[in-house]
């Protein structure tokens, strides 16, 4: 089992940043595939960022690239999101997740259709104009 805990919303003006955290714990070591996720109220959950530790890949959807980086602290188990220029349509709850994955294709694949094993209970972020 995997227990991830996320913080770090808050609210922000547009063009602001924020920096989310996920705190991962239990039997960290098997899961290599990581991603962030937004949903907004009333929508299915989007994946916006992804990274397998394996290879240090990555990879962002759209609406975020360019403006949100993902990484993580492997010493520390905690998976990071830096959103910079911040728009009122990045308010949304945000999700991270986590799954053991062979390889980056496989996770990728996992990120694009939202299959992971263990999520975290959501941290809410608001952006105003």
């Amino acid at each position: 089992q995997v227990q991830l805990v996320e913080s770090g919303g808050g609210s922000v003006q547009a063009g602001g940043s924020l920096r989310l955290s996920c705190a991962a714990s239990g039997y960290t070591y098997s899961a290599n595939c990581l991603g962030w996720f937004r949903q907004y109220p009333g929508k299915e959950r989007e994946g916006i960022a992804s990274i397998y530790t394996g290879t240090g890949s990555t990879d962002y959807s759209d609406s975020v690239k360019g403006r949100f980086i993902i990484s993580r602290d492997n010493g520390k188990k905690i998976l990071y999101l830096q959103m910079n220029s911040l728009l009122p349509e990045d308010t949304a709850t945000y999700y991270c997740a986590a799954d053991r994955a062979l390889n980056w294709v496989m996770c990728r694949n996992s990120w694009l259709s939202s299959d992971f094993g263990y999520w975290g209970q959501g941290t809410q972020v608001t952006v105003s104009s």
